[in-house]
């Protein structure tokens, strides 16, 4: 789906700049609307080489409030960037609620360049743009506002440009040999372009199309349809009201057993067979995870469970088989007043290590679909989607030669409770326990059941769920370390 404004339209300097002013004025005053909204605005530029992309993004950057407004180019990827998945760098990018991003260069143009130039065929063209569309799908369901223009230039007005440039000593430096190259393959590009177009042009992230051969007229249309858009969803967002449906998808239904019913909690281990087995499986991760650094293999691994399910000693058992400049302990907690400006994933993206690093989370993305989803922090909506979007983020980290593992630790209502107790009369682990701990327990159902849901969805062919029976310390302990050691080992 995409939108064409009139093409081979001119605007005289003496009415943009009759026009430009009052324009620049309510882009101004909608823009101070959307700093106390709930969504983000995210204007992408791409188009034809010579279509003023750059001039457009310079001009908005005039326009706008400075302080609420990033730009970014994305060019070829970092270092740094390449050995993270390929969508980090965009996530990073991501404007918080109440501010705008603009792009030019944006996750649009490696999949364009490469299949212009023959590197990727027609099915992996098809990939990524599935891939974009899911990630645009992420960001609109998390309450973005993505506004994508595509500035069009004639193959002719494009060849004229490179010339009228190299006549002038002053501005012949602006044309590279890139430049003729491209000029070459204006039509297969435009052919892929026009086809990237269809594909992704969605309903809620559409594509416009305006002719970028006259500035005056493509910086009006440009700001007026920002303007437009930008206005129309500050008025749907005054006059909605959503519904805050926080109810289960099996809402009113008990089931009388879940997944987590069918462990046997009676497992344990022997002290004696803890320790041996304790030093000889942290010396096999050790050598595991020296080999994974060498050859840039990554891993995550994800603890969640209940309250005093035991994720911390684990930890602690864990990391004395890492090197200690090469992992880092993620512990997730409330999000932060800067987080929750942002889409949840965010702040996960934002921790996606570098080729051959630990990273461990002591909870994780999961809490969307469990507290967030139990206290009512997020709505039906919300949550919903997070199965979706999480499968797809740890699709994406397993793409990058990531390994993840993801364990769920179980202990039963008594042995939860007993922990607590022991928790209180321990002075260093006083500190533990809350009220809130106390408090949780009452909706143990409820979690439960969330947990049954977030195992069903989410324990994907390429990303299953490990369930660990923790009434037993030492049992939980070594099969956990035991799962990280085998899982490198067949990767290796």
């Amino acid at each position: 789906m995409f939108e064409v404004a009139e093409l081979g339209q001119t605007v005289s300097k003496e009415e943009f700049a009759r026009l430009a002013l009052d324009l620049r004025l309510q882009l101004l005053e909608v823009q101070q609307q959307l700093k106390s909204a709930n969504f983000p605005l995210i204007v992408l530029i791409s188009g034809v080489d010579g279509a003023g992309k750059g001039e457009t993004i310079n001009l908005l950057n005039e326009w706008w409030d400075p302080r609420y407004v990033r730009s970014d180019a994305f060019g070829s990827p970092t270092d740094e960037e390449r050995e993270r998945p390929e969508f980090w760098r965009f996530w990073r990018a991501l404007p918080a609620r109440g501010h705008i991003a603009s792009y030019v260069g944006s996750w649009y143009s490696s999949p364009l360049s490469l299949r212009v130039n023959d590197k990727i065929s027609d099915v992996e063209l098809d990939e990524k743009l599935k891939r974009i569309n899911t990630f645009e799908k992420e960001l609109v369901d998390g309450g973005a506002l993505i506004i994508k223009i595509w500035l069009h230039l004639s193959k002719d007005k494009q060849k004229a440009r490179i010339k009228k440039l190299e006549s002038n000593p002053k501005t012949r430096w602006r044309v590279s040999k890139q430049d003729h190259k491209h000029l070459k393959l204006y039509n297969k590009f435009r052919g892929i372009a026009e086809y990237v177009l269809r594909v992704t042009g969605t309903g809620e992230a559409p594509w416009t199309i305006i002719e970028g051969a006259d500035k005056c007229y493509r910086s009006l249309t440009v700001g007026q349809y920002i303007l437009a858009r930008l206005g129309e969803r500050l008025e749907q967002q005054t006059a909605a009201t959503i519904s805050r449906n926080m109810s289960s998808p099996l809402a009113g239904v008990n089931p009388p057993r879940t997944v987590l019913d069918t462990l046997d909690l009676t497992r344990t281990l022997e002290q004696k067979d803890y320790k041996s087995q304790l030093a000889k499986y942290q010396g096999k991760l050790h050598l595991n995870a020296r080999t994974a650094l060498a050859k840039g293999i990554s891993s995550v691994i994800v603890l969640e469970g209940w309250d005093a399910a035991g994720k911390g000693g684990v930890i602690r058992r864990v990391i004395p088989a890492l090197d200690a400049r090469f992992y880092h302990v993620i512990p997730i907690a409330a999000p932060t007043e800067e987080e929750r400006a942002h889409h949840y994933l965010w702040r996960f993206w934002r921790h996606v290590s570098r080729r051959g690093h630990f990273t461990i989370y002591d909870r994780s993305w999961y809490g969307r679909v469990l507290v967030e989803r139990v206290e009512n922090l997020a709505r039906k909506d919300e949550w919903m989607c997070a199965y979706a979007e999480i499968n797809d983020f740890e699709a994406q980290l397993i793409e990058h030669d990531i390994v993840l593992t993801k364990f769920w630790l179980h202990i039963d209502k008594d042995e939860q409770l007993r922990r607590f107790k022991v928790r209180e009369e321990t002075p260093f682990k006083r500190y533990k326990i809350t009220e809130e701990d106390y408090r949780n327990r009452e909706k143990w159902e409820d979690y439960e059941q969330a947990v049954n849901d977030m195992i069903e969805r989410t324990s994907t062919e390429c990303s299953p769920w490990v369930l660990v029976e923790s009434n037993d310390k030492r049992f939980a302990r070594l099969k956990i370390i035991k799962t990280i050691s085998k899982r490198l080992q067949q990767v290796l």
